[in-house]
C-alpha cells in the first residue's frame, strides 16, 4: 500500500505522477473506514482527497503555506502531513482536531473553523513573505459556500490591489457557479498557465510597447481580446475584475490535470484563482447522493450508509423548528433565517411550510442580522437561527441594527454552551458575555426542551430584541404543554427551598444544580435551587430573597466566568448593597476548552451534578 509510506510532504513526492490515482483511492478507503467509526465531516472531505494530494505534490510545505478554509476540507492534507497513525482520534477527547490548527503541526498553516477567512490570512502570508524577501507562495483554499461570507470578497478586493503572491482554489462543489467542466476550457487553462505561453505574452509586450504611436492602442486592444475570449470561454470576468488572472473550471478529481496546472501556476506571479469542480462525497454512493447528510456525520455502516437509531427524545434543534412553525401558521408576520445552516438550525419544515418567509443567506451571518432588522423595521417578526460561536461574526449589526434601534429580532442561539467534538472554534460559550452588556436586549435560556417552547412564543410577541440561548443535543424528555404562553421577562422561579445556600442556575445547568440539591439533602446541606430563566434583565427580588435568606450563592453556567451570569449576579448584589453575601461562580474557567463530549467536558468544568455538589460541599466549609 502507497498510502503506509506516506508520513510527510516529502515522501509523497517520491512517487511517479502515475502513482497518484491510487493513493488517491487508498486515502478515499482510509477516510471512509475511519471517520464510519469515529464520525466527522465526511462529504466534503471525499471530495479534496485529488485537489490535497496534487496540492502537497506541486508546492513545498510548510515554505509554501496551505490555508484551508473552515476545515471541513482537511482531513486528506492531514493524514498526508504525518497524522495518519493518530487519525482515527480527530475530534475525539484528547485526540487531534477536525480542524488544522497551529499547534498541531507546522503544515496546518492558519487555524481555522469558522467559514470565509482563508483569503485574508492567506493574503497576509504572501504580504509577510513580500516584507521578508521569501520566495513562497500563499495558498488559499476555499469552498463556494465560504465564497458567501463578506470578509472572502473583502479580501479579493484588497488582494487584487496588493498584487502579492497569492493564489485561490476555488473548490466548487455545490452552487454550480459554472457546468461547463469540458475538455476544451481546462485545455485552455492550461495553456494559458504554461510557460511558453506567458513568456511569450510579456515578450509581445514589450515589443508593442516600443511601437512609436501605435503599439499602446495595439496591447489595449489584444488585452481586450484576451479577455474577451476567456470571458467568452469560462466564468472568471468576475475575479478578473477584482484584479485576479482567472483559471479554470478544472476538474478537481483528475490528478494528471491538477498536477499539470500547478506545477505551472507554481512559477506565476500575482494574485491568481483556480476554480474547481468537485462533487461532495466522491467514491462514495450514499454521500454522493445525499451530501447534506454526510457533511457532518456521526457513526455510520459503510455497507449501507446508516448511522446509529436516533435517540428517543428529541433535541432542542427539532423542536424549536417545530414550534416555529406552530406559531408562523397563527402568524403571517413571523419569518425565519438562517446562514446557510436550514438543516443544522432546525428550520428545514419551516422552509416546506412556507418557502416565501423562508430566507437562507449564506455563510452570511453579518447581513443576516440586518436583515432581520430592515424586515422587523417594516412590521414583520424575523427569528434568526444561528448557532451561538457563529453569532460572534455579527456582533456589531446586533448592537448598531438590531439593539440600538430596539428593533423586534429574535436571535435564536442554537448549539450554546460546550457542543462537543468540534472543539473550541465551534463552543458557544461567549454569548452571554458578549450580549448582556447590549442596552435594550433581553436574554433567555431554557431549563428544558419545554420551557424553550415558551420562550420562542414569548420572544416572537415581545417588542424587544431578545436572545434565546439552548444547548446542543437532545432534551431532558419531560411532558411538553400543549398551549403556548408567553412568560413574564425578568422573571426566574424557585424550584425548591433551602436555608444553607441558594444554587442559582440558567440554562442547560438548572437540572444538574437539582440533582446536586438532591445529594446535597444526603449530607445534611439545605440547598434552594432557583431558575433564573432570564441573564437579562434579572429576577431582583427573587436573587436578593434568596441570597438574604442563606447568605450564601452558588451561580452555574454554561459561559466563560469572565463577564457572564454569575457576574451579573455579582453586580446586583453589589449594587443593593450586599456585599456580605458569600457567592462562588461556577462555569467555564479562562481558557479554550478542546473537543470531547458534552459529559466529559461538564465534568472537566466541574458543571455536571457531581462538580456542583463537591464545589457546594467545599463552599459550606
Amino acid at each position: 500500500m502507497l498510502l503506509e509510506h506516506i508520513h510527510s510532504p516529502t515522501d509523497l513526492k517520491k512517487l511517479k505522477p502515475e502513482q497518484l490515482p491510487e493513493l488517491a483511492a487508498e486515502v478515499r478507503k482510509f477516510l471512509l473506514e475511519t471517520v464510519s467509526k469515529t464520525g466527522g465531516h465526511l462529504g466534503s472531505n471525499l471530495g479534496t482527497v485529488e485537489l490535497s494530494i496534487a496540492l502537497h505534490y506541486c508546492f513545498d510545505s510548510p515554505v509554501d503555506k496551505i490555508i484551508w478554509d473552515v476545515g471541513h476540507q482537511a482531513y486528506t492534507h492531514k493524514i498526508l502531513t504525518g497524522r495518519r497513525e493518530r487519525f482515527h482520534t480527530q475530534r475525539q477527547y484528547k485526540g487531534i482536531s477536525g480542524f488544522p490548527k497551529r499547534c498541531e503541526s507546522e503544515h496546518d498553516a492558519f487555524g481555522v473553523g469558522h467559514a470565509s477567512t482563508s483569503i485574508s490570512a492567506g493574503l497576509g502570508m504572501a504580504a509577510a513573505a513580500s516584507l521578508k524577501g521569501k520566495q513562497s507562495h500563499s495558498i488559499a483554499v476555499i469552498g463556494d459556500g465560504s465564497l458567501t461570507g463578506g470578509i472572502a470578497f473583502e479580501a479579493l478586493n484588497q488582494a487584487g490591489h496588493l498584487k502579492k503572491n497569492l493564489i485561490v482554489i476555488l473548490n466548487d462543489n455545490e452552487m454550480s457557479i459554472s457546468k461547463n467542466v469540458g475538455a476544451f476550457s481546462a485545455f485552455i487553462s492550461r495553456k494559458m498557465t504554461g510557460r511558453y505561453y506567458r513568456d511569450l505574452k510579456k515578450e509581445m509586450q514589450l515589443l508593442l510597447k516600443q511601437i512609436p504611436a501605435f503599439g499602446t492602442d495595439i496591447l489595449h486592444f489584444a488585452r481586450r481580446a484576451e479577455n474577451s475570449l476567456k470571458g467568452f470561454l469560462t466564468p472568471g470576468s468576475l475575479f478578473e475584475a477584482l484584479g485576479f488572472d482567472y483559471l479554470g473550471p478544472l476538474d478537481g478529481h483528475d490528478l494528471k490535470q491538477l498536477v499539470e496546472v500547478f506545477n505551472n501556476i507554481n512559477q506565476l506571479d500575482g494574485p491568481l484563482l483556480v476554480h474547481i469542480m468537485t462533487t461532495k462525497g466522491k467514491g462514495y454512493k450514499p454521500a454522493e447522493e445525499t451530501p447534506s447528510k454526510f457533511h457532518g456525520v456521526g457513526a455510520f455502516d459503510v455497507a449501507t450508509g446508516k448511522g446509529a437509531a436516533k435517540p428517543a427524545l428529541k433535541s432542542y434543534t427539532d423542536l424549536f423548528g417545530e414550534t416555529l412553525v406552530q406559531l408562523a401558521e397563527a402568524d403571517p408576520k413571523i419569518v425565519a433565517i438562517t446562514a446557510a445552516m436550514p438543516d443544522g438550525t432546525g428550520l428545514n419544515p419551516f422552509s416546506h411550510r412556507f418557502p416565501d418567509r423562508f430566507f437562507d443567506v449564506g455563510i452570511a451571518e453579518q447581513h443576516a442580522m440586518t436583515f432581520a432588522a430592515g424586515l422587523a423595521a417594516e412590521g414583520y417578526r424575523p427569528v434568526v437561527a444561528i448557532y451561538s460561536t457563529f453569532v460572534q461574526r455579527a456582533y456589531d449589526q446586533v448592537f448598531h441594527d438590531i439593539c440600538l434601534q430596539h428593533l423586534p429580532v429574535t436571535i435564536a442561539m442554537d448549539r450554546a454552551g460546550l457542543v462537543g467534538d468540534d472543539g473550541p472554534t465551534h463552543h458557544g460559550v461567549f454569548d452571554l458575555s458578549y450580549l448582556r452588556h447590549l442596552p435594550g436586549i433581553t436574554i433567555m435560556a431554557p431549563k428544558d426542551e419545554n420551557e424553550l417552547r415558551h420562550m420562542l412564543k414569548t420572544a416572537v410577541y415581545s417588542d424587544l430584541p431578545i436572545a434565546i440561548r439552548y444547548p446542543r443535543g437532545a432534551g431532558f424528555g419531560v411532558e411538553l404543554d400543549r398551549d403556548l404562553k408567553c412568560l413574564e421577562v425578568g422573571k426566574g422561579e424557585q424550584l425548591c427551598d433551602g436555608n444553607d445556600l441558594a444554587i442559582i442556575a440558567i440554562g442547560a445547568t438548572v437540572y444538574p444544580a437539582l440533582q446536586a440539591a438532591e445529594a446535597l439533602q444526603l449530607k445534611g446541606i439545605s440547598a434552594a435551587v432557583v431558575n433564573a430563566r432570564f441573564i437579562k434583565p434579572l429576577d431582583t427580588e427573587l436573587i436578593l430573597r434568596v441570597a438574604r435568606r442563606s447568605g450564601r450563592i452558588i451561580t452555574v453556567e454554561e459561559n466563560a466566568l469572565q463577564g457572564g451570569f454569575g457576574s451579573a449576579v455579582l453586580e446586583l448584589l453589589y449594587d443593593n448593597n450586599m456585599q456580605d453575601v458569600k457567592v462562588r461562580r461556577l462555569g467555564l474557567p479562562d481558557h479554550f476548552i478542546e473537543q470531547g463530549s458534552q459529559a466529559q467536558l461538564r465534568s472537566d468544568v466541574g458543571i455536571d451534578a457531581e462538580g456542583i455538589t463537591a464545589a457546594a460541599i467545599d463552599f459550606m466549609k
